[in-house]
């Protein structure tokens, strides 16, 4: 076994550990949080499911499902920041950076640039897939905590409706017509108290 092969079977190993990072969003059921591996395999099939709602030009489904597979790897090593806490989201650029640099060293170099390249694209947010991708990922978080009937992490962070709308922007700019939904999502959670006016 060559030592290329040796490395990606670890990187596969360690990618593993996915499964045990949790975020703060449950599952619909309410019943526990979801994990990482939970929460990427999802925004991929809701990217395939939504995509003829997509009103981005341009936007190359195949380049938005290997990002929803590898947006969140660096959390084996980072851990996850709930978008809604805002102390954990100091210097976590860095602790993600510092987790890109030891998780995909582990890959040959071409490989390692094509999934870093990826993560970085995504977290940038400025090309058609990458916005396409962000509300998808965006759109799955609320879709669970509002289905779940439990608030979740709105309720654990103190989350206020404009800072939801705010982080749900990219959206309004890709699915447009999911807007209306999020619209309604803010006002029936401020109503039960999960979200703060």
């Amino acid at each position: 076994m060559t030592e290329t092969l040796q490395n990606q079977l670890k990187f596969l190993a360690i990618a593993d550990e996915m499964k045990n990072i949790f975020r703060q969003t449950t599952l619909i059921d309410g019943s526990r949080l979801e994990n990482d591996a939970e929460h990427s395999w999802h925004f991929a099939l809701m990217a395939m499911t939504l995509f003829e709602h997509n009103a981005i030009e341009g936007v190359d489904i195949n380049r938005v499902l290997r990002m929803a597979i590898t947006h969140d790897l660096v959390e084996i090593y980072a851990g996850d920041t709930p978008a809604q806490d805002i102390a954990a989201n100091i210097g976590k650029e860095e602790r993600e950076q510092e987790a890109a640099d030891k998780l995909f060293a582990l890959l040959p170099e071409e490989q390692a640039q094509e999934y870093r390249s990826l993560w970085e694209e995504f977290d940038a947010m400025a090309t058609p897939d990458a916005i396409y991708a962000s509300a998808i990922d965006r759109f799955q978080s609320m879709y669970n905590i509002h289905l779940s009937g439990t608030g979740s992490a709105w309720v654990k962070y103190k989350a206020t409706a404009e800072r939801v709308r705010t982080r749900m922007l990219p959206i309004k700019t890709a699915i447009p017509a999911l807007w209306p939904w999020v619209e309604d999502v803010i006002a029936i959670n401020i109503e039960k108290g999960f979200l703060q006016k």
